[in-house]
């Protein structure tokens, strides 16, 4: 598409969405108010459904200015691989089997540690998960983090102002977390081939540093957190249930990896996928609930990010070309909170004659801002599904989650831009 009329539209409905983003709990607020339109506006709260929301109302103004064929026809051009694996590796990282042996892990890791047990299993959540996404991807990661935390830390007792500072964390320590390899973290992945960065490369230029950062706001973030977990010592909770077998285990953890390995090959994941679906149903007495209705909302969540950011580049790219090196970290941190960071990065990665130290500090902000807001990191809406029960109104607020990250975000910034 380049009609101008609809690049500005486009714009402009963009626009409309992110503010939508920050405006969601007012709605929740109104669903309390005004019962009978509750159902409404409990649909316009849920953030998972904004994008997705206003990427039709897109495509059905397009329908009208275009015409039908050529609405359809940009909305199947888009690459929706990114929507349907985070779909994918949600139900499958979330599944009994492997949630149990990431509980069991964490488990016996607090326990050999010195800290008591619930400060001990917070930390592993904000620190060592996250890190994990490096290896099961950033999706995985956030999942298994979120369910972790989920009664330890964004539970009724604990302070809103708390949980959103956690959030916060949680976000960037999963945003940067990503970095030590070539593959888990979507903006590095669209720049890793273009610029023949590999694993090597990014452990060593953006890894090290990474996991220096997030130790840091791991850290700060248990010690404001330790009077409510000592005052309500119960740690992360294992699926009930009778005990799942290690073959069962086995191969619920194979299907995991295997779907990561195919992470950008959406007919072999989904093939996986419907063999996991299989597999749950045969042994349905070792599975609990499949998050089907969260992962569907965070991949219409998603899908409506990539059919509206495709019409965004005629104003992101200029900036992006435009920007000296340190002004460029600093824009993309900035830009990322309004749109998502592996969007940033592609539109980098087309720019012929883009310097080293350009390249660094574009990725290095596109990353460190990557917990901002709900759009600014793919794995994020993943997050907001699984924890918004822990809040008032069961939403997250924008607002409040742009507070908690800002110094978790600083600590990030800090860390690829002076060591």
């Amino acid at each position: 598409m380049t009609d101008p009329t609809i690049d500005l539209i486009a714009a402009a409905v963009f626009g409309v969405a992110v503010l939508h983003t920050f405006v969601a709990k007012l709605f929740e607020r109104l669903a309390h108010r005004y019962p009978r339109h509750a159902g409404l506006f409990h649909l316009l709260g849920e953030v998972e459904v904004v994008f997705g929301f206003w990427a039709i109302v897109l495509v059905l103004v397009m329908a009208l200015i275009a015409g039908g064929g050529a609405a359809l026809g940009y909305a199947e051009s888009r690459n929706y691989t990114e929507p349907l694996f985070v779909f994918v590796v949600m139900v499958v990282a979330a599944s009994r089997p492997v949630l149990q042996t990431v509980l069991r892990a964490v488990a016996g890791l607090a326990r050999l540690s010195p800290l008591p047990t619930p400060l001990a299993s917070a930390w592993l959540g904000l620190a060592v998960v996250p890190l994990m996404g490096s290896l099961v991807t950033e999706p995985a990661a956030m999942t298994l983090a979120a369910l972790l935390l989920a009664p330890l830390v964004f539970k009724p007792g604990v302070p809103e102002r708390i949980k959103y500072l956690a959030l916060g964390v949680l976000f960037v320590n999963v945003s940067i977390g990503g970095t030590l390899t070539s593959y888990a973290a979507p903006p590095v992945l669209m720049v890793a081939s273009t610029w023949q960065w590999d694993s090597t490369f990014m452990l060593a230029t953006f890894g090290w540093k990474a996991a220096l950062a997030v130790a840091i706001n791991a850290s700060v973030a248990t010690v404001l957190l330790r009077p409510h977990l000592l005052a309500a010592p119960a740690g992360a909770e294992e699926a009930q249930g009778p005990p799942v077998p290690m073959l069962v285990v086995a191969v619920h953890l194979a299907l995991l990896a295997g779907v990561v390995l195919m992470a950008h090959h959406p007919v072999a994941f989904l093939a996986l996928f419907l063999l996991f679906l299989g597999f749950t149903q045969a042994y349905e007495r070792y599975q609990s609930p499949l998050i089907l209705k969260e992962a569907l909302l965070v991949g219409f969540f998603l899908a409506g990010l990539v059919v509206l950011g495709g019409l965004q580049r005629w104003w992101l790219q200029p900036i992006v070309a435009g920007l000296e090196p340190l002004a460029l970290f600093f824009g993309a941190l900035g830009l990322t909170a309004v749109t998502d960071n592996a969007a940033l990065t592609y539109l980098g990665s087309l720019i012929s004659g883009i310097s080293d130290e350009s390249k660094y500090m574009l990725v290095a902000g596109a990353v460190a801002g990557g917990g901002l807001t709900v759009i600014a990191n793919a794995p994020n809406p993943a997050g907001v599904a699984l924890l918004k029960r822990g809040f008032t109104d069961e939403s997250i607020g924008a607002g409040g989650l742009l507070l908690g990250a800002l110094g978790p975000t600083a600590v990030a910034a800090a860390a690829f831009l002076l060591l």
